[in-house]
């Protein structure tokens, strides 16, 4: 079985010098960097690195972000689903990023939602009623639905989710979070009532729905994640890096081999979902394995627990970024034997499928300051036992420069383990800002006067604001 499109690495050909063809094709995946020269590791290092009681295990006692809500970290992955999915690559091979096809639109448009729309994707809508062919169907929509049904996403008699994107239902967590957008769009349709209909009424409801979706990643994900310095910058004086061609956006794969998977390390042993409940474990009976249907009322996810919004909780917050990870990531419950267990493992042995060059390579080409590249190679050696010598791979050095740098929270004000340090921010920036610049349906590129109480009101800002709509 492969999982997310990966299979066991076999090993790596020697070669001498790094070529590839820099012509971007459309719908394929793309480089930021495509002189930087990649760095190989011996695998059995990669492998000790990411093993389950290898060093970058947290174990049970992962320090906290003080900053950071422990629901953005599966919004990211929520992102992430949305534009992309890779299920050609291998490990078995070097993958060239330019003949690597990624099979979702790099535009953040909630396809993971909508799908191709009441037309070509009709299973995903009520078609019934004033609302037929604009509202999205949740389980709460089938006849003689459950409690437990209610409070959960369609699902056909075997228990799959009927959705735009099925990767969507890989954990509880992002599965409620997929039913909170489907919610988010039905109210707004409702809001949107009064003033259109039919067709109309779905294009301006979903019109206001994707605004709202793009200004909680500017204003609310990448504040929290990459630090409100990078993200003022790249809005005031362009991104650096990511230029593209004919107004032609895709995903490099600094971005999605590496920068974004930042979140791994964030993401918790246990969680918390309803208010004075235990927390439960992420893949454990009651949240379940995943792709299956919610078996128990202990979880459904109070987005105001996993969220900040009006109600302002004592909301759980996400595990400090840094180069350490919960222990049930390194050894995956739900991967067939003889696969790789350790999502650690997985990252760095794709990176280095994708010829990815060092931390410090990057970072250098970038102009980051040597002697912060130096901390943190100094520091990524030290955390990996000294097996890395100066010689890091991109996704560790990320997660190493988190650490040791972090978040420029504003101008000179740095916080170690509460985002992504130099590197990763200004990747992770970068491209997510520059995908909504380079769709013209995008409030960036369409409206930059456009703010929330052009639409639903002022109070609808943030993330947990529009999954408690």
């Amino acid at each position: 079985m492969s999982h997310h499109g990966m299979m066991a690495f076999n090993g790596l050909p020697h070669f001498c010098n790094f070529s590839e063809d820099q012509n971007l094709i459309a719908g394929n995946f793309g480089r930021l960097f495509t002189s930087l020269p990649p760095l190989y590791t011996d695998p059995d290092i990669l492998r000790a690195l990411g093993a389950k009681d290898g060093p970058m295990n947290a174990g049970t006692s992962g320090t906290r972000t003080q900053t950071v809500p422990v629901g953005h970290v599966f919004f990211g992955q929520f992102i992430d689903h949305d534009i992309t999915l890779d299920t050609s690559s291998s490990f078995s091979r070097i993958n060239s990023a330019f003949e690597t096809p990624n099979l979702r639109t790099p535009n953040l448009d909630l396809d993971c939602i909508y799908g191709d729309g009441p037309e070509a994707s009709p299973f995903l809508y009520d078609q019934g009623g004033t609302f037929g062919g604009v509202k999205l169907l949740t389980g709460a929509d089938i006849s003689g639905a459950t409690a437990l049904e209610q409070e959960d996403l369609v699902r056909s008699p075997r228990g799959t989710a009927v959705i735009g994107d099925p990767r969507n239902d890989e954990n509880r967590i992002i599965s409620q979070i997929q039913l909170g957008m489907i919610r988010f769009h039905n109210k707004v349709a409702d809001v949107l009532s009064p003033k259109y209909h039919g067709g109309e009424l779905f294009e301006e409801t979903r019109k206001l729905v994707i605004r709202h979706y793009h200004w909680a990643i500017i204003h609310d994900f990448l504040q929290k994640m990459c630090g409100g310095a990078v993200v003022w910058d790249i809005l005031s004086r362009g991104r650096k890096f990511y230029c593209v061609g004919s107004n032609q956006p895709y995903i490099p794969v600094e971005f999605s081999i590496a920068g974004y998977r930042f979140g791994h390390s964030m993401a918790p042993q246990k969680i918390q979902v309803q208010k004075n409940k235990s927390s439960l474990s992420l893949f454990g009976n009651k949240l379940g394995r995943g792709f299956t249907a919610l078996s128990d009322m202990d979880a459904v996810v109070d987005m105001h627990e996993i969220f900040e919004t009006s109600q302002n909780r004592n909301v759980q917050k996400a595990e400090r970024l840094d180069t350490q990870l919960a222990p049930i990531l390194l050894d995956l419950p739900f991967v067939a034997a003889g696969d790789e267990a350790s999502l650690a493992t997985r990252n760095l042995l794709r990176s280095q499928s994708f010829l990815m060059p060092s931390g410090e390579v990057m970072a250098e080409f970038m102009d980051i300051d040597p002697a912060d590249i130096q901390t943190v190679s100094t520091a990524a050696d030290t955390d990996s036992g000294g097996a890395l010598g100066g010689k890091t791979p991109l996704w560790y050095y990320m997660l190493s420069e988190a650490a040791q740098i972090g978040r420029e929270t504003t101008a000179g004000n740095f916080e170690p383990g509460e985002g992504l340090g130099p590197v990763g921010a200004r990747i992770v920036a970068e491209v997510l800002i520059g995908l909504m610049e380079l769709d013209p349906n995008s409030f960036l590129g369409m409206d930059r006067s456009w703010s929330p109480k052009d639409g639903l009101g002022a109070h609808v800002q943030g993330i947990g604001d529009i999954l408690t709509f």
